[in-house]
């Protein structure tokens, strides 16, 4: 049984202006990301900005105590599919870069991701990062009061598989609010007509994971960089929304 929250109005106010921050993150930080750049480079401005708004980067110091993530942006090159450690790594032409950004505002969460291209990327990779920007895309439109989470994943994997790519499986979307991860867990797999009920004022996140092979990850040995075990590309896309009387609004514009 998902101990869900709804959220009320002043809240939803609130984490529309921490999502808010989150999206002027990601404007910020996109004339940056060009070949030559370093990662830790990304990480400086994103945490500087985010800093300079009065916020806090919500993924510092989060996770297990013996092994806390250590930067402000996850940020996930190639093959690499969530949770990547931001490095002195460069990077080049024909790379993409999933970067993830959490922020912590008026005691509320926002949270987003968005696939960057660095200069021009081969056509098969480009395909699939418009397939998963398409996959979160078809998810948000089954999102409305009466609609089931498993809605969600059908609608994604409707969309990634017939075009040839895979959805992670292990790795899903969350409630947020208060808290940076709450109920309800959003499988970006499912059968649609099952799972949790959507009423409106439920917030969470939806972040389809989609790769150009197999959809079996790997953890590596920094216990966060989750990669892609058949190595080949993966790209992800995400948003925070709330489920409004007669549909949903995305609280990360």
């Amino acid at each position: 049984m998902s101990k869900t929250v709804l959220k009320n109005a002043r809240e939803i106010e609130l984490m529309r202006r921490a999502g808010g921050l989150v999206a002027e993150t990601f404007r910020v930080l996109n004339p940056y990301v060009v070949p030559g750049v370093s990662i830790l480079d990304l990480d400086r401005v994103a945490e500087d900005f985010i800093r300079s708004r009065g916020a806090e980067p919500a993924y510092v110091g989060y996770g297990p105590r013996h092994n806390p993530f250590p930067a402000t942006i996850c940020a996930s090159v190639n093959e690499v599919i969530c949770h990547g450690i931001p490095s002195p790594r460069k990077l080049r032409e024909g790379d993409i870069i999933g970067v993830d950004i959490g922020v912590k505002l008026g005691g509320v969460y926002g949270d987003a991701c968005y696939t960057f291209a660095v200069g021009a990327v081969s056509p098969a990779v480009s395909g699939l990062v418009a397939g998963a920007r398409a996959s979160l895309d078809a998810a948000l439109e089954v999102v409305r009061p009466g609609a089931r989470l498993g809605d969600i994943g059908a609608a994604i994997q409707a969309t990634a598989e017939p075009r040839g790519y895979s959805v992670v499986r292990e790795y899903t979307g969350h409630g947020i609010g208060h808290r940076l991860h709450e109920d309800p867990t959003v499988p970006h797999v499912g059968r649609a007509g099952t799972g949790l009920k959507l009423s409106p004022g439920m917030v969470f996140t939806i972040e389809p994971m989609i790769n150009l092979g197999r959809p079996e990850t790997k953890l590596l040995a920094d216990g966060w960089t989750v990669v892609t075990a058949d190595s080949k590309p993966s790209a992800q896309f995400e948003h925070t929304l709330v489920v409004t009387g007669s549909g949903y609004d995305l609280l990360t514009l």
